[in-house]
């Protein structure tokens, strides 16, 4: 079985109880690579930059507006909306080309995020740590 982004973007952010480690070994290969808006982060980086996330994120909802999978290749559009522990929300729209590995999980996403609603701090939430 074959993960995609709004499985593993609930498992990772918007499941409380599920174990940083578990959703990240549930969904990405263990030689995963992602690059977000041009930066590069291996899987140590990834899963830092998600423990980050589960700091300001309270809650939220992935969109899927298009998704295409084919053999070991991934791509889709959705739109991301997070309420914030601050109680700030913000809505970003991320397009996505992926990699699977021969297990079905991630094992290379390259996206571009464009912020539609939030904070201009908010705009490089798709990579901060």
């Amino acid at each position: 079985m074959s993960t995609d982004i709004a499985i593993a973007l609930t498992d990772l952010l918007l499941t409380p109880g599920l174990e940083l480690s578990e959703a990240v070994d549930r969904h990405f290969a263990p030689d995963y690579r992602q690059r977000t808006d041009g930066e590069w982060a291996d899987r140590e980086e990834f899963t830092a930059h998600i423990a980050h996330l589960r700091e300001v994120v309270a809650g939220g909802e992935v969109h899927v507006l298009e998704e295409l999978a084919q053999g070991d290749l991934y791509a889709d559009r959705h739109i991301v909306d997070v309420r914030k522990t601050d109680g700030s929300t913000v809505r970003m729209e991320v397009y996505v080309f992926a990699e699977l590995a021969p297990d079905g999980r991630f094992r290379r996403i390259e996206e571009t995020t464009l912020l539609l609603e939030g904070a201009a701090a908010d705009r490089g939430l798709g990579s901060a740590r």
